[in-house]
Order: C-alpha cells, then structure tokens, then sequence
C-alpha cells in the first residue's frame, strides 16, 4: 500500500491544509496527517485539540489517518512505512524552506521522497496565523477553516 505522510503543526487546519489532503488522497492509498509538537514554535491549540480538529475535519476521507509525532519527520515516516512527505507549496517565498528540507530528508533517508503538491489558488495566501490572527479579533474566518475549528476559535478568543 503506497502510504505517505503529510506533517505540519496545523495550528489550527485551514480549507488550505485539506485542499493538500484530497490531492494527496488522489495519488496514494493512504494519507496519514501528522501534528508535529514543535518545542520551538508557540501554539495556540494543544496537539489534542489539533488532532482532534484534524480527525473531525477529515472523517468524510476513510483512507486518511491523524496521528501526532515527535522528533525527526523522516523517523516518524520510516516507523510508519511510508514512501513519501507531503509538502504544501504555496508560494515562492515557501520553496526555498521546502527544498532545503527535502534534500536534508533524502540526505538521512534516501528511501523516502518529499512530494510538493499546491493547492487551489484560492488558498494560496491563507496560513494557520493569518486565521489566528482574524480570529483574535473577532474577524469571520468561517471561510478559510472547517466549522470545528470555528467552535475551537470562538473558545481562545471570546467576545469581549
């Protein structure tokens, strides 16, 4: 079964995030979406509580998985048997980053390929802080995340 990984720390999942997923599911068998816990970065959302807003945004997908991991990506895709990372690729300002990754990753597997897949146009400038950002100020993000993560949202940042 030809089985990838698509890590990110999804803080929180966007329509952008799962755009990369239905791609993803229209090349492999199985796509597992992986929170990474990343001590260098500040999250709003627990890992739970992403996990659990990726399961309730890709329970329509039966061959998707939601796990979590920690440690190195191309450790955690060899102990799941994977044959590939899924990248989104948004803009240009984003490859230079991924491609430094993608070749660290083959440098220490070199069995395990980094696929860059992009999304719909109309995601192209959306990322998980813009919405952090909207939603901290009340703004309407209810086109840009799935309606879990509206609830999620509205919990963080009450009305005042």
């Amino acid at each position: 079964m030809a089985k990838v990984i698509y890590p990110g720390t999804f803080d929180p999942v966007t329509y952008g995030h799962i755009d990369i997923v239905k791609r993803a599911i229209e090349l492999f068998e199985q796509v597992i979406v992986t929170v990474a816990k990343n001590p260098s970065k500040t999250s709003l959302f627990t890992v739970e509580e992403r996990v659990e807003m990726l399961k309730e945004s890709l329970m329509e997908f039966p061959n998707v998985l939601v796990d979590s991991f920690d440690g190195l990506v191309v450790d955690h895709a060899k102990n799941l048997g994977a044959i590939g990372i899924i990248r989104g690729l948004r803009a240009v300002s984003d490859f230079e980053f991924e491609f430094q990754m993608a070749l660290m990753n083959r440098k220490l597997a070199g069995n395990i390929t980094t696929i860059l897949l992009m999304p719909h146009a109309r995601y192209t400038y959306l990322n998980s802080t813009i919405v952090r950002n909207l939603a901290q100020f009340q703004g309407n993000v209810s086109e840009f995340v799935p309606p879990i993560v509206i609830e999620k949202l509205k919990a963080k940042f009450p009305k005042k």
